[in-house]
């Protein structure tokens, strides 16, 4: 979607250059929409079961890294709210991050084709629609799926996330912490799974008990538990998803040479079994943009938006300190310039902390059928400002491709809640073709730093390789040799891995490990750095 506008302003003449009459409330809410700045056009006001087209339901393009929910019952139009949104924000030169579990993202590539119903809503909504495709990026978590692998470190991961994913529980948890911790302080560099693995066997062998107790409030059969749950993952399939070269995710910051955003689409649809692992690893990258990013304040645009589809996964059996590190997250994040959208089905999946901080709101319609459908009806209901509709009669009557809207104006303040016939995007509502999409990754820039995983000396090697050098028994001392071994001269230099195979990230940050320093880590128990 371009930059120029679609359709009137709110409250403009009509079609015949007459003013439109517009009964008082619709024109207290449609003056509520009427922005200075540059925003997204969201669609066009309903009132009294009519769409009125010269009255458009905006949000301002500065207040987008307050964050937002999308929300809606299934089938109500979610993915195409986000793809909407997505289309715009790239073309107003923002880049995005779409998290696409249904597999149905990949279309946002691809010019949309107008067809009759394409052209009825443009005609109802007042918008000049245009069929364009954006530029996009593929992203497969680990390599499953087509995309360029997406891999974190262990080490990079932490504790706190990684506890979520082998469910453990709050004492396993704080175990799994001190794990880390003895790994960080005695230079051994946790890359994948096995490294992880191997310290824990270690801990729990004859040999190391004693290192075991001295890390003290680790308990051998809180070890065994974390050894079985590792093990467990790795007969899933996860082992993949961790390792080197470690995606970077100032990637996802890009712009298109024509300065449109780029699209970045994780497909997640090859990984949707396993809900706990992708949900956890968008948490990763989020965190791990926090803490690269430079504070920047409220700008007029963001530096990237941030969706997260079926977030409810996020926070299902989720502990107490992974809700206060999302928490403290999304709160912290928006001065960096990021904004965050969740999507789900009601507002009560995400935590009430969370909800408060998220300004700009597109629901969907709900459906009552049960009465727990009904208690949550009433539950979404009371999250919205005092609106002149009736809203529990209205949100459960939305069409398809309906919403009501609520968003933060340019001075940070509520807007009227409006009923919104949204707009139809201009990229295709279906995935591209196979053939098509392992094109676009294989031709990207990314995937030859990306797609070849490799497997450097780390823990894994240290504790099970007798020749290998033992890791260093204190902090502060160094464990690196003053001279290379001929084998170590013929492996390629630092540059040639920042330009090569793009380990550089990763060997910086095990670098406090090898000198015996405990590497800082973030909110969510994540290793910091700077780029």
């Amino acid at each position: 979607m371009s930059d120029r506008e679609t359709g009137p302003p709110a409250g403009a003449a009509g079609p015949a250059g007459t003013p439109s009459p517009l009964p008082p409330p619709a024109l207290e809410i449609a003056s509520g929409y009427a922005f200075g700045g540059p925003a997204l056009d969201l669609g066009a006001l309903l009132w009294d079961g009519a769409c009125l087209p010269g009255t458009r339901v905006r949000v301002p393009l500065s207040v987008l890294n307050r964050h937002g929910l999308v929300a809606g019952a299934t089938g109500t139009g979610k993915t195409k709210t986000l793809q909407l949104l997505a289309e715009q924000l790239s073309a107003r030169g923002v880049p995005v991050f779409l998290a696409d579990v249904k597999g149905d993202l990949s279309g946002i590539s691809a010019p949309g084709e107008e067809d009759g119903r394409v052209r009825a809503r443009a005609a109802e909504t007042g918008q000049i629609w245009t069929a364009t495709g954006f530029p996009a990026e593929f992203l497969a978590l680990g390599g499953t799926g087509p995309g360029v692998p997406v891999r974190a470190t262990v080490t990079s991961f932490g504790p706190v996330l990684l506890a979520k994913v082998l469910r453990l529980n709050r004492t396993q948890e704080e175990s799994l912490a001190l794990v880390f911790h003895y790994a960080d302080t005695k230079g051994l560099e946790l890359i994948d799974l096995k490294d992880l693995r191997a310290v824990v066997a270690f801990l729990t062998s004859d040999e190391g008990r004693a290192e075991l107790k001295a890390v003290g409030g680790v308990s051998a059969a809180t070890a065994g538990v974390i050894l079985r749950a590792l093990t467990a993952l790795e007969a899933q399939g996860a082992g993949g998803f961790f390792g080197e070269p470690e995606f970077d995710t100032g990637q996802l910051l890009r712009t298109a040479p024509d300065g449109r955003g780029m699209v970045s689409v994780l497909g997640l649809a090859a990984v949707q079994d396993r809900p706990r692992l992708f949900s956890t690893f968008l948490m990763w990258l989020l965190a791990d943009l926090f803490h690269d990013l430079p504070e920047v304040g409220d700008t007029d645009r963001p530096r990237l938006v941030f969706f997260l589809d079926e977030a409810h996964l996020l926070f299902h059996d989720a502990s107490a300190a992974f809700l206060e590190s999302i928490t403290r997250t999304v709160r912290l994040i928006r001065s960096k310039g990021v904004g965050v959208f969740f999507v789900t089905q009601t507002p009560k999946d995400v935590p009430a902390d969370v909800l408060a901080q998220l300004g700009n709101r597109v629901q969907h319609a709900l459906r009552a059928f049960t009465p727990d459908d009904r208690t949550a009806l009433t539950a979404t209901v009371r999250t919205f400002p005092d609106s002149a509709y009736d809203l529990e009669e209205l949100l459960t009557g939305l069409g398809t491709g309906e919403a009501v809207v609520t968003v933060l104006d340019e001075r940070g303040a509520p807007t009227p809640v409006a009923a919104t016939r949204l707009h139809a995007p201009e990229s295709s509502m279906g995935p591209v073709d196979a053939a098509a999409l392992e094109r676009a990754v294989t031709s990207s820039p990314l995937f030859g730093r990306y797609a070849r995983a490799v497997d450097r000396e780390s823990a894994y090697e240290k504790l099970t390789d007798p020749a290998a050098e033992p890791a260093p028994r204190a902090p502060g001392r160094a464990s690196g040799r003053e001279r290379p071994s001929a084998g170590e001269r013929e492996r390629p230099s630092v540059v040639e891995q920042v330009v090569d195979s793009g380990v550089f990230r990763s060997l910086a940050r095990s670098l406090g490990t090898q000198i015996g320093r405990e590497i800082t880590r973030s909110l969510f128990g994540t290793a910091r750095r700077r780029r």
